[in-house]
């Protein structure tokens, strides 16, 4: 089972390296049910893993003019200051046990799953149902504004805070469909504010949770390691390829991840 779950990180950097998002909704899987961890903990490490090997991929990107900075910023600005907070204030206080429904406990790890699977496939429709191709993306100059952006840096950041998810499950899709970015940029673009959130995210967690670091290091490792084999990838690969995959993958794991948690 530990050699499956040490593959399963090197697909969380292709996954990244591919599509710019999809690590984080791979890595908090891979390590409850691959690793063992407890949910609330794998969301800490998840941010530190999908963090570090994100921003390794920013920076291949940006340096291929594959990083769109303004968007970055302004999406930034408002999930930066959400996911530090979430993570600072809310996480510590959420109790173990939430409430009872028919003589039924539902745990504060089993709402995290759940609600991990119900976003992924709310991301997934908009992806799979998008017919623009390669040859019609055309780069909105005007379509990134700061207060348009706000709203949604904010539930980013409450989504990568709550789930230690680096939201580019979510980020995709309004690159590509609300500001118009063509896929590729949209990758290298998501991947420098899933870095950011990510990495700003694990900070709050500091001192709330014991990180063995060796563990933490080791597979963030191998994941930055497949990060950079998908980025060989997917240069033979076009964006509107890239974009319906993205949303097929995201929709079958939050199928998945649903069931698992409903049929313990």
């Amino acid at each position: 089972m530990e050699v499956i779950a040490y593959l399963a990180s090197a697909f969380i950097g292709i996954s990244l390296g591919l599509i710019g998002g999809g690590g984080s909704i791979l890595t908090v899987p891979v390590l409850v049910y691959l690793f063992g961890i407890a949910p609330l903990l794998a969301t800490s490490y998840s941010l530190f893993i999908v963090g570090s090997t994100s921003l390794i991929g920013a920076v291949n990107n940006y340096r291929e003019g594959q990083v769109n900075l303004k968007a970055a910023l302004f999406f930034g600005a408002a999930s930066i200051v959400t996911v530090f907070a979430t993570r600072k204030l809310i996480i510590p206080a959420i109790p173990e046990k939430l409430f009872t429904i028919a003589g039924h406990t539902i745990t504060s790890a089993l709402a995290t799953m759940v609600f991990f699977g119900v976003l992924m496939l709310t991301a997934s429709i908009s992806m799979i149902r998008s017919k623009h191709d390669d040859a019609q993306e055309q780069e909105c100059k005007d379509c990134i504004k700061f207060f348009k952006l706000l709203g949604y840096g904010i539930a980013i950041g409450l989504v990568t805070g709550l789930l230690g998810a680096g939201g580019g499950f979510l980020l995709i899709p309004a690159l590509v469909l609300l500001l118009k970015l063509p896929m590729k940029k949209a990758v290298g673009t998501s991947l420098l504010i899933i870095a950011l959130n990510s990495l700003i995210g694990f900070a709050g967690d500091l001192g709330h949770f014991q990180i063995h670091w060796k563990f933490l290091l080791s597979v963030s490792a191998i994941a930055i390691t497949g990060l950079l084999a998908g980025n060989l990838i997917s240069k033979r690969i076009p964006g509107s390829g890239l974009k319906k995959a993205f949303g097929w993958f995201v929709l079958f794991m939050g199928i998945y991840i649903i069931l698992k948690e409903f049929l313990k």
